[in-house]
């Protein structure tokens, strides 16, 4: 297949490598000095992965409504508008979107979410996420993800670190972020209990586990018909 490759970092040039081992060809890059948006690629191509930053989603975003082509975006830190705008272009073509492309990821925040709705309300949650020091948001969006796997329905205070004098806990979860370092990218999920803690936690030694997931993804939605889908429809977890 012809793929055009928004963003190109190191994820960018793994997923490069990883599609010409198989021996698929990129249409174009979006990179200062070469593309400035997938909107300018020529056609035909059959896709877009999109693993840059929130500035190039207008690009990708009109190439998939103007072709139908597949998209797979990766890009994290994007707002409520940003959404929106993925999900109404979701009408014209198929799209994957999820903050984190890791298998062990998405199998982590579907039992995270058994777990926080097994266990009773006395335990409390924490979730702390560690990456290098070039990462520009925080949190990440897989911590974001993991929240959204144990508050659902938005039943607690969200508290993003703490400082000062805070007081006794309240009906919260906190979400702490650490930075330094090479480090890929670190998860987990506390809960502690009346004298017990149960942690679930996900390391990624490489970024590479995340760019096999984008071309796995990349493989669900070529073909497919138009609609927002998620890593958990690509690995069978979804009901699309």
């Amino acid at each position: 297949m012809k793929v055009v490759l928004c963003g190109y970092g190191k994820m960018g040039r793994m997923i490069e490598e990883i599609l010409a081992q198989r021996g698929d060809e990129l249409a174009g890059v979006v990179h200062p000095g070469l593309f400035a948006s997938a909107a300018e690629v020529p056609e035909p191509f059959d896709a877009v992965v999109d693993f840059s930053y929130p500035g190039n989603l207008p690009g990708t975003l009109e190439c998939a409504m103007r072709t139908g082509c597949a998209c797979v975006i990766g890009t994290t830190g994007l707002s409520t508008e940003d959404v929106d705008q993925i999900r109404n272009a979701a009408k014209y073509a198929p799209i994957v979107l999820s903050a984190n492309y890791s298998v062990g990821v998405a199998v982590l925040r579907n039992a995270v979410k058994l777990v926080a709705a097994a266990l009773p309300d006395s335990f409390d949650c924490e979730i702390v996420e560690t990456h290098h020091n070039q990462k520009v948001d925080a949190p990440s969006g897989t911590a974001k993800m993991l929240l959204d796997a144990v508050d659902p329905d938005g039943a607690y205070r969200h508290v993003f670190g703490r400082e000062g004098v805070v007081g006794p806990r309240g009906h919260e979860i906190g979400v702490h972020a650490l930075r330094g370092g090479t480090v890929a990218g670190e998860h987990s999920v506390f809960f502690f209990g009346p004298d017990e803690t149960l942690e679930l936690k996900h390391s990624a030694a490489s970024r590479r586990i995340f760019a096999c997931g984008a071309v796995k993804a990349l493989d669900f939605a070529v073909g497919r018909a138009p609609g927002l889908y998620t890593i958990d429809d690509v690995l069978g977890f979804g009901a699309h």
